[in-house]
């Protein structure tokens, strides 16, 4: 397995499977590792390059001993891809390792990263409720906020194979790793505002795709949509799924979409929904 060394003598190990640029960067969320790509990683290294990191401290990477904040994965990210000589990358980021795909399009610019896609992530302003969890997680609290974050994301989930993975791989982490993530992704919302309000920043905003199936909000979508309608660049598909886990549950059609949004040579159709 390729590794890196990077900052307090951490080891980042990652996948690299499949052939062809813009290579396919797999991102996943705090808390989890790159085995919630399991199922995608097959049928999009198919098409292409795929590498698949686990993030500092996660899964089979190292977290260095010490305390670690998002501009360190942030440069542990930067290190695995300077390593494995790719020149184009999109990255494939799941829920708040959306944060780092933006930082990794600010960080190499446009040429580099010419286009994203993101999965599950809370693309707008966060609600009240979801502030306080991620506050919770900072508390003596921690454990059963993070059980009822597992139980909301799983919930009409009639599928055992993804409950047992979240159990197993999520519910494996620590007391100080939740805290770590409810203090970076809270401070991520403090510092940008929304992920929305971050991409129209950035000049030229790069060709992203949202793939996502919760919340189950004709709001939320709306605001997406009319976002994208405003920003040319930004497309949205509301998949249909029940978990926050979307990879996982209906891996086909990720896949589909991440290669259609890769390989467009036009800008691509608004749609609400993938057909099943």
């Amino acid at each position: 397995m390729p590794e890196v060394h990077t900052r307090g003598g951490a080891r980042i190990r990652y996948d690299d499977t499949g052939q062809g640029e813009p290579a396919l960067l797999f991102i996943p969320g705090w808390c989890t590792t790159r085995a919630s790509f399991q199922k995608l990683i097959p049928r999009c290294s198919a098409f292409r390059r795929a590498l698949s990191v686990d993030i500092r401290g996660h899964g089979e990477s190292e977290g260095g001993g010490t305390d670690f904040d998002s501009t360190t994965v942030l440069e542990d990210l930067l290190a695995v891809v300077e390593a494995s000589g790719a020149r184009h990358i999109v990255p494939v980021a799941m829920s708040h390792a959306g944060w780092w795909a933006l930082d990794l399009r600010r960080a190499l610019g446009p040429a580099r990263v010419p286009r994203m896609v993101l999965l599950d992530w809370i693309a707008t302003e966060p609600t009240p409720a979801f502030l306080r969890a991620v506050r919770g997680l900072q508390t003596e609290r921690w454990s059963k906020v993070r059980d009822s974050l597992l139980q909301g994301w799983l919930e009409g989930l009639d599928d055992d194979a993804i409950h047992r993975f979240v159990r197993d791989d999520m519910g494996a982490f620590d007391e100080a790793m939740w805290a770590r993530a409810g203090r970076e992704i809270e401070a991520a919302y403090a510092r940008e505002g929304s992920p929305l309000r971050a991409l129209a920043a950035l000049e030229p905003m790069p060709l992203t795709m949202h793939l996502y199936a919760r919340p189950e909000s004709h709001d939320y979508l709306a605001a997406q949509v009319d976002f994208g309608a405003e920003h040319p660049g930004f497309h949205v598909l509301k998949l249909p799924a029940t978990s926050h886990f979307p990879a996982l549950e209906v891996p086909a059609m990720v896949a589909a979409g991440i290669e259609a949004l890769v390989s467009a040579r036009e800008v691509p159709v608004h749609a609400d929904a993938v057909p099943a």
